[in-house]
């Protein structure tokens, strides 16, 4: 379970991270940084609004799979912690 949650944050968080750059922001987005017009959305006139939905959508999941991974790897209270390296003898 650990480990498909990890999978899917990493996979989320990439998402994520491509959304954003698709962005039209102020300064023109990445659309400006490659010589693009930055007036201009490749999507639109109402991809801003979309987009700006649509990242907020995908961050609210991103977060919340934080935080089942969060509650998933934290230790049980009745257990023992075995971090890796340390002896059982203090």
């Amino acid at each position: 379970m650990a480990n498909i949650l990890n999978l899917l944050v990493i996979l989320t968080g990439i998402f994520l991270i491509g959304v954003v750059l698709i962005q039209r922001g102020k300064g023109g987005g990445l659309a400006g940084a490659f010589g693009g017009v930055g007036g201009s959305s490749p999507f639109g006139s109402k991809a801003g609004d979309t987009f700006t939905r649509f990242t907020i959508y995908v961050a609210a999941a991103w977060i919340l799979l934080i935080m089942v991974q969060v509650r998933v790897m934290s230790p049980s209270a009745d257990g023992p912690i075995n971090l890796p390296g340390a002896s059982g003898n203090p």
